[in-house]
């Protein structure tokens, strides 16, 4: 009996057991509600459920929340949430209860015991198993838009190692351990971290390429690399040297060591030299090197190869420490040293960053000339650029050397000095030269005034040769330079330097002689070609003249006239918003301003207009995109009361304005700074040229202009040309205002451009 008892004893002891556990799976999967977790009904929207989420996750956040149970709770609510949100797992659960994305959507009704062994996998609020990401990770969370905006722009600089992972994945489990050493090993050198949850980030994933969990990826310049190894730390960090490119850090040795100092020539870059004990380059070094690729040349000396003796004892390195050494133009004696024996990358970092520039850099492209000569910025100290224009050939040696010594002896935090090469850099030099070819050195000192290319700048008479009068002359304009900012009186509009450094093809410049000729010869062609076309569709009545139509002509001239007077607009190239003072926008353009803003107003007459408000546009071009400036004009001669009227209530400086308190006195080219809600103003006075345009127009009756306008035609466009020199001074005056130090004049009450008011208001 016993025998045949103890099979049915098992029998019923196991499905006891599996009753019980099936009971209490169900149990727990009944426990878990994502309804009653968010504490919305089952007929509740996705607005609902979302406004439930975020009120709760605010509540039960770790970070905020100390209770015990706060990190359990928040792990509910974030899970809720990803099943409410998603129609399709929404729909699942409220038919099946289910809760796993990966198993077959139905299975869980047949295959009970299939269903508890997917509970096991992926219930952990019962089974109580470790949550499969982090909350050290979420610190390193990527999002699809942060991605593209931050993190690919950055992984130009350094290479990224990114985790893509879910809530519910129990592989990524077992290389957290792994990942959080590599991490804390790998992110102090400036390896960038990342992670992608997956379940979140479905679109990010799918860009990286990126379909299954858990995955590791890099990042570098842009393109992403898998990783496949086994997840072990020495992989991870093979796999991002990898990721690097070759060559980044030079092997040094004493057979090499002079051409690579000697390289700063050719390559237009300081050399740094690495000395450590080890044979292999290290990754910190690896790293720097690509960050500072474009600037900094590097190698490394292994301190114990016996190759390296003479180099060793050269520069006196300490074999103790790991040794740092920049090399600029002198390449027997370095600018700046450090020794360490914890190297750090912050150090390294700042290192370089104070020596990535030659003492006198060559200018190759337009990125190094907006580094090294940055564009005035109004809150900042004015940095100034010498620039040699030289030649390539020996004979310009002695000259260019003399003219390093002198920037190393004249170095300061304002002065930036390089060179260009005349035949590399022609239209550069033709701005500058005034399109004229120079045979010998010439230095320039300039001032970038704006993006465009805008610069004030003046030329050192008598060339450079790299004498001893050469270099005083150069020092005696320095010193005029830093007392009166106002001495570079020349400007220009510079083009945008070619860059040297890009890839040259071959074919290319075998047709370049030739085509100005091709295009000559087929521009005469298509001329031929289009006439012959033109005349051959074109009816015969076409070809006859036809008899002018004086009135209609001389009423579209009036017509063109009037548009052009009219118009403030200046060319679209300078394009500066500029109204017009009248009695509709005097109030609101001035008596009524905001507070803190300032109308810039320059006044003129109808013959001037056309010409000031061109030269206008260009002198405060660039200062159009300050928000509390408004530019507008003032015609004196609809309003020629008003300048008297405005000089005759200051309250300040009356001395210095009584010549001008005069209905006679001519106004064109005056500018007013009027800071309506303080009432005071600043005054541009023009610049002499020696022509009164408006001697006779004021006099003048219409149809006196009207008669003798064919006449003036040549002596007017003569006068124009000079009229815009009035203004030549005006974006100097435009900086002073900018940063305060004009003198403000100061109104009791602004004049009324009504001429009766300003009459009454000035007996009174």
């Amino acid at each position: 009996m016993t025998p045949s008892r103890h099979p049915r004893t098992c029998s019923l002891l196991l499905a006891v057991f599996l009753l019980l556990l099936s009971v209490q799976v169900g149990e727990a999967a009944a426990e878990y509600d994502p309804y009653k977790v968010l504490g919305v009904s089952r007929s509740a929207s996705q607005a609902e459920v979302k406004r439930a989420y975020k009120t709760l996750a605010r509540e039960w956040h770790p970070d905020k929340n100390k209770d015990p149970k706060a990190e359990d709770m928040f792990i509910k609510i974030s899970k809720s949430y990803e099943i409410l949100s998603n129609e399709e797992r929404r729909s699942n659960f409220d038919r099946y209860g289910q809760m796993d994305e990966n198993q077959p959507f139905g299975q869980s009704q047949h295959h009970g015991f299939r269903g508890f062994h997917n509970s096991f996998y992926f219930d952990e609020s019962f089974f109580h198993f470790p949550r499969s990401r982090d909350f050290a990770d979420s610190k390193y969370l990527l999002h699809h838009a942060q991605f593209n905006s931050d993190v690919l722009p950055d992984s130009h600089k350094r290479p990224y190692l990114i985790k893509v992972t879910s809530e519910w994945c129990f592989a990524c489990i077992h290389i957290e351990p792994v990942w959080k050493e590599t991490v804390q090993q790998l992110e102090p050198l400036g390896v960038g971290i990342g992670v992608v949850d997956m379940g979140y980030e479905r679109r990010l994933a799918n860009q990286l390429g990126v379909h299954r969990v858990p995955s590791i990826i890099g990042l570098l310049n842009g393109r992403v690399t898998l990783f496949h190894q086994a997840v072990v730390r020495e992989h991870l960090q093979q796999f991002i040297e990898d990721l690097l490119p070759h060559r980044l850090v030079e092997k040094i040795t004493d057979n090499n060591y002079l051409a690579f100092l000697d390289s700063w020539q050719v390559e237009n870059k300081p050399s740094v030299l690495l000395f450590d004990q080890v044979p292999i380059v290290p990754l910190l070094y690896k790293l720097t090197a690509f960050a500072f690729r474009d600037y900094v040349r590097f190698g490394f000396v292994d301190q114990g190869d016996p190759q390296n003796t003479r180099i060793l004892q050269q520069f006196n390195i300490n074999t103790y420490a790991p040794t740092m050494l920049l090399f600029k133009e002198d390449t027997e004696k370095p600018v700046d040293i450090i020794q360490a024996r914890g190297m750090k990358r912050q150090i390294m970092d700042e290192f370089v960053s104070n020596n990535k520039f030659l003492q006198v850099p060559r200018l190759v492209n337009q990125q190094l000339f907006d580094e090294l000569c940055p564009v005035k910025q109004f809150h900042r100290r004015r940095k100034y650029c010498v620039l040699l224009i030289t030649g390539e050939d020996q004979a310009f040696l002695p000259s260019n050397k003399a003219f390093l010594d002198f920037a190393t002896a004249n170095s300061k935090e304002v002065l930036r000095f390089a060179y260009v090469y005349q035949r590399q850099q022609q239209p550069l030099c033709q701005a500058l030269l005034h399109s004229q070819v120079s045979l010998t050195p010439q230095v320039v000192i300039l001032e970038r005034r704006s993006q465009a290319g805008k610069v004030m700048y003046r030329s050192v008479n008598g060339g450079w040769n790299g004498s001893e009068e050469d270099k005083y002359r150069l020092h005696e304009h320095l010193e005029l330079l830093q007392k009166d900012p106002a001495y570079l009186s020349s400007d220009a509009t510079l083009p945008e330097l070619n860059n040297e450094m890009a890839p040259v093809s071959h074919s290319r410049h075998a047709l370049t002689p030739m085509m100005p000729i091709l295009s000559l010869i087929f521009s005469a062609l298509f001329i031929l070609f289009g006439t012959v076309i033109i005349q051959a569709f074109s009816e015969p009545g076409e070809n006859k003249p036809q008899k002018p139509k004086p009135k209609e002509q001389s009423q579209t001239e009036d017509d063109a006239s009037s548009r052009t007077s009219t118009s403030s607009r200046p060319p679209k190239k300078d394009f500066v918003e500029v109204t017009e003072l009248t009695d509709i926008t005097y109030t609101s353009n001035l008596v009524r301003l905001r507070p803190g803003h300032i109308n810039v107003v320059l006044v003129l007459t109808n013959a001037s207009k056309n010409a000031l408000l061109r030269k206008f546009a260009k002198e405060v071009f660039s200062f159009s995109g300050t928000q509390t400036l408004h530019f507008s004009f003032l015609n004196a001669d609809k309003h020629r009361h008003w300048m008297p009227s405005l000089f005759h209530s200051a309250s300040d400086a009356t001395d210095g304005l009584s010549d001008e308190d005069d209905e006679s006195s001519d106004y064109t080219g005056h500018v007013l700074a009027l800071n309506g809600h303080k009432r005071y103003f600043c005054l541009f006075r023009p610049v002499f040229t020696g022509d009164d345009p408006n001697s006779s127009s004021s006099e003048t009756s219409f149809c006196d202009r009207r008669k003798s306008r064919s006449r003036s035609r040549s002596s007017s466009h003569s006068r124009s040309r000079s009229i815009h020199h009035k203004l030549d001074k005006l974006g100097l005056w435009m900086e002073r205002l900018m940063e305060g130090t004009l003198p403000r004049l100061h109104v009791p009450v602004w004049p009324s451009l009504d001429e009766t008011a300003n009459t009454c208001s000035m007996e009174s």
